[in-house]
Parts: C-alpha cells; sequence; structure tokens
C-alpha cells in the first residue's frame, strides 16, 4: 500500500523540487518564474522523461493551480465591479475576438484549410493565456492599472468563448447538433453567473460568521479552499469549464467582508500548484515534432505573436484606446491560449486540421507562452516611450491640488483611490525603473526629485493644497522640515508609510503620519486628503473601512 502511494505521489514530488529550483534559477537570470517552468517543462520532454509525469496527480495538480488563479481573479471582480467593467468585458472583449478570431480564420480559410476548422481554429487562436496574463499582471502590480484592468476584463470574455468553442468541438467529435450545443452551453452560463450571485448575497456571511466562531486559522483555510473548489466542480458538473466556475466563486467572495481573509489563504495554493501547469505545458511540446520541423515551428510562433499583436492593436484602437496602450495591451495579450492547446488535442477539431498542423500549432502555442514576459517587456517599454510625448507638452495634472510622490506599491494603491474618488493629482516619482514602469502603465507620472528644492518651481509646488509621501525617508524630511516650513507654508504633507516605527520623528518634521499596513489604512490616507480639499469622502461599498466598521 504504502509502495502505491510512493509511487503515486513521486511524480508530483520529483516536479516540486525542480520547480523550486527553475524558479530560483529564472530569479537569479532576472526572469520571470513562468518562463523557468516552461523550460524545464521543455527540457525533460527533450530528455524523454515526459511520460513520467503524464500520471493524473500532476495534471490535477496543475488544473487546480489554473482555477485558483481564476478564483484570485474573481476576487477582485465583485457584482458591482462587472457592472462596472461591462464595456471592457463584453464590449471590448467581443471586438477583440472578432478581430483577432476573424483575422486567424480568414488566414487558414486561405491556407485551404476546411471553413469549420478554421473557424474554430481561427477563434482558438484568437485567444490569450488567462493563466499567464494574469500572473504577469498580478507581478507587476498593473491589475488596478488601465491595461491590466482591460487585460483582465477580455480575459474573462474570452474564457466564456473558450466555453463556447469546446462545445463546439465536442459536439462535432460526436456528430451532434452545434446550434442546441451552444444554446445549453449559455444557458447554463448565465444560471452559473446567478447562483453565485444569490451565494454572495445569502450564503457568504453567514458561512464565514460560522467559521470565525470557530476561532481557528484551519477552518479558514478549509472554506477558502472549499468554495475555490467546490465552484469549479459544481461548473464541470454542469457541462462548463472549472476556471469559469473557480472565477465565478471568486465573484461570490468579492464583496465579503471576509475576502481579504480568504485571498490571504489561496496565494500560496495558487502559486504553488500554478507552478505545475506552466511545467506541464513545456512537457507538452512534442520533442520530435519540434526536431523535424524546427524552422516552421519557429515561424508559426513567431508569426502567431506578430499576428496576434497587429490584431490586439486595431481592436484596441477601435475601441478608441491610444496607441501607446493599445500597443502595451496587444503586446500583453500576444501569445496563444491554454484553452488552444487543450482544443487542438480535440478530435474534432484535429480531425478537421490534420495531425500534422494540430501538432505545430501546439508546439508553437507553447514557444509562445514562453516568450511572453519578453514580449510583453518590449510592448510596455514602447509604450513608455511613446507616452513620454513632447518636452514643451502640458505636465498631466498641471492644475492638481495633490502631489503624490513616488509610484511603488503603496503609491500606486493610493493613485487608484484618488481616481475612484476623482481628485487630481500629480505623481512625481525620482526612480528611474519606477517611474517608467507607472508611465507605461497609464498613470500621469513625471520624473523629478522632489528631494531638490529646485524641482519644487518646476512642478509648482506653491500652488498645490496637499503632498502625499511614499517610499518615506525620514531623514530626507527632518533635513527639508525648515525649508518646507518656509517656502510651502500652505502645503498639507502625509507620509504613508509601511509601519509605525518612526511615526514621532516623522511627525516631529510638521508632516502627518499615517500607517497603511493596517485595516483601513489606505483609506485613511485618502480621507485625510480630501478632509484637507474640504470634500466628502465617498465611502464605496466593500471598501477596506466598511470592512472594519461591519
Amino acid at each position: 500500500m504504502a509502495g502505491e502511494i510512493v509511487e503515486t505521489i513521486e511524480p508530483a514530488i520529483a516536479l516540486l523540487g525542480m520547480g523550486l529550483g527553475a524558479a530560483v534559477a529564472a530569479n537569479a537570470l532576472r526572469l520571470n518564474p513562468i518562463v523557468g517552468y516552461l523550460v524545464l517543462g521543455a527540457g525533460l520532454a527533450a530528455l524523454g522523461y515526459a511520460d513520467r509525469f503524464e500520471g493524473p496527480v500532476v495534471a490535477t495538480l496543475a488544473e487546480v493551480g489554473v482555477m485558483f488563479l481564476l478564483f484570485n481573479l474573481g476576487l477582485h471582480f465583485s457584482v458591482s465591479r462587472i457592472r462596472e467593467e461591462a464595456a471592457n468585458i463584453f464590449g471590448f472583449g467581443s471586438l477583440q475576438m472578432l478581430v483577432a478570431g476573424g483575422g486567424y480564420t480568414a488566414i487558414l480559410l486561405l491556407l485551404g484549410l476546411p471553413t469549420a476548422g478554421a473557424v474554430i481554429g481561427g477563434f482558438a487562436l484568437g485567444l490569450s493565456s488567462t493563466a499567464v496574463v494574469i500572473g504577469l499582471v498580478r507581478q507587476r502590480d498593473q491589475e488596478d492599472c488601465p491595461v491590466g484592468r482591460a487585460a483582465q476584463s477580455i480575459l474573462i470574455f474570452q474564457d466564456i468563448a473558450a466555453i463556447m468553442l469546446l462545445v463546439a468541438v465536442g459536439a462535432l467529435g460526436a456528430g451532434g447538433a452545434l446550434g442546441p450545443a451552444l444554446g445549453l452551453a449559455g444557458l447554463k452560463a448565465i444560471a452559473a453567473f446567478v447562483l453565485a450571485v444569490l451565494f454572495a448575497r445569502f450564503l457568504t456571511e453567514p458561512l464565514f460568521r460560522t467559521a470565525a466562531r470557530v476561532r481557528s486559522s484551519e477552518v479558514y483555510t478549509a472554506m477558502a479552499l472549499f468554495i475555490a473548489l467546490a465552484a469549479g466542480w459544481a461548473a464541470g458538473i454542469a457541462g462548463l469549464s472549472l476556471t469559469l466556475g473557480a472565477f465565478l466563486g471568486g465573484v461570490a467572495v468579492a464583496d465579503s467582508r471576509y475576502r481579504i481573509l480568504v485571498q490571504t489563504e489561496i496565494e500560496a495554493f495558487r502559486g504553488l500548484f500554478l507552478g505545475f501547469f506552466f511545467i506541464s505545458v513545456g512537457l507538452g511540446i512534442d520533442p520530435q515534432v519540434l526536431a523535424d520541423n524546427w524552422l516552421l515551428i519557429m515561424g508559426v510562433a513567431l508569426g502567431l505573436i506578430v499576428t496576434k499583436c497587429v490584431f490586439n492593436v486595431i481592436a484596441g484602437l477601435a475601441n478608441r484606446w491610444s496607441v501607446p496602450g493599445s500597443i502595451q495591451l496587444a503586446f500583453l495579450l500576444g501569445q496563444g491560449s491554454e484553452f488552444a492547446l487543450l482544443l487542438l488535442a480535440m478530435p474534432g477539431l484535429a480531425g478537421l486540421l490534420g495531425a500534422q498542423v494540430s501538432a505545430v500549432l501546439i508546439t508553437a502555442i507553447a514557444i509562445s507562452l514562453a516568450l511572453t514576459p519578453m514580449v510583453s517587456q518590449a510592448g510596455r517599454v514602447l509604450a513608455g516611450k511613446l507616452r513620454q510625448g513632447p518636452p514643451d507638452q502640458k505636465l498631466a495634472g498641471d492644475d492638481a491640488p495633490v502631489v503624490l510622490l513616488n509610484l511603488g506599491e503603496t503609491g500606486r494603491t493610493i493613485a487608484d483611490r484618488l481616481a475612484e474618488e476623482d481628485v487630481d493629482y500629480l505623481a512625481i516619482d525620482g526612480n528611474m525603473e519606477r517611474f517608467e514602469k507607472a508611465l507605461a502603465d497609464g498613470y500621469p507620472v513625471h520624473h523629478a526629485m522632489l528631494a531638490d528644492p529646485r524641482s519644487w518651481d518646476a512642478v509648482s509646488m506653491a500652488k498645490r493644497q496637499v503632498l502625499v509621501i511614499t517610499e518615506v525617508d525620514p531623514d530626507t524630511m527632518r533635513e527639508l522640515g525648515p525649508l518646507v516650513d518656509d517656502r510651502l507654508p500652505g502645503v498639507t504633507r502625509i507620509a504613508a508609510t509601511e509601519t509605525r516605527d518612526r511615526h514621532a520623528e516623522i511627525e516631529g518634521t510638521g508632516a502627518v503620519a499615517l500607517a497603511t499596513n493596517t485595516p483601513g489604512g489606505h483609506d485613511d490616507v485618502i480621507h485625510r486628503v480630501l478632509r484637507e480639499l474640504g470634500l466628502e469622502p465617498d465611502r464605496k461599498e466593500g471598501t477596506a473601512d466598511a470592512r472594519a466598521a461591519a
């Protein structure tokens, strides 16, 4: 019995250990860990070890990783936010699919493929990778910037479209009628969304209140895992994708005051299991197909990335996005999809396209996934250069009453909240790397050194009302305190710190010190800014303050 258990879990343990090494190596080379996982999988496949990791344990762990990723995404998409993002999800999302899917369909028809195969294959190629893109968006702290929000919304629509494509391929393989199958899948998806809304409204709070009375961290962990996995399981039973179910499970919890707790519990599992998914993608690269057709495959992979970027730029411009924003979004979504890998491997579509074409496309898509971090970074840099504009252009936020210093993680959070409250601000960052990333992500930021008093006139500091400082250096604030009091007597200084360790020292310089690592900490900063401006805070339902007060 023990021998059977060891034999069953051995592949997972081996991949876990090798994945840890791949992630450390990728980090040492300043590469995204996703690249390390994909290269590890491809290397194992090239050495002939892919068969050793084809068991159900590894496949299940890989699928669970993607489910946790989509569950985490759902935690950021409450029902109210879905209403706010409806234009992006159903407008921009459908536009991107029509442009990219239609473009690839035309290409496949020109190559002489049958109509049904060209349409389904074309729209499968129009999909982008939810797992890779969401992972990059989270890693780069882009979740609430315009590009990140649009990418997440488009991917949600693509997941819905992927379900329809899976149903279509299944119907073709079984010889059934396509129309009724698609209609039934659409009705199931609507029913699943309604159930998620009802669960959020009537069951989420009572469930977690019950768990809270137990006062056990294990119960919270079990509750978070149960909701994520049970939602995916229920969707699978209904004939929908597990990932859509996991996403809706996150949506059901998104408005709860226990959301942060659930997100904390699920985070470690998400990262752990998602590594199995990316290694599995690398293992799926057929070394024999790659060796026999390497020139063709590399050409197809490059062509896929280039054409996907072009189609996405067209969709962005058609959606009235700026050229820089369209380029950054296009490069971020410029890869194939894990759903496309699944669709191309299904007999119904593989039979229409041919085994050789399917094998080449599967390998090319896997390569495009591995190249995504580099391609998306290139788009980010290019967008940043295009956004800088001529030097004599009027400063964004020239008349803003608030100056925000430094756009690190805390600075971005405060910037997003100021935007939600319709408060105009001028962002300044002296760190070039941080400045270029924020600029590329669409923040109205300018490069300057506010620690140098000579820059104050250039940014018209004297006419501002509030200066919010993140990445606080108490020593610099103490040195500049007398000069600030003399030259900027009407400017309120708010120091947003990670901890309270040096608050007394900071407040001794004349600044207001507020900690952001406490529940509602960022809200405290925003409310203080609004009070200084003579405005009433717009307390939105679901904010950290509202949760803390409930």
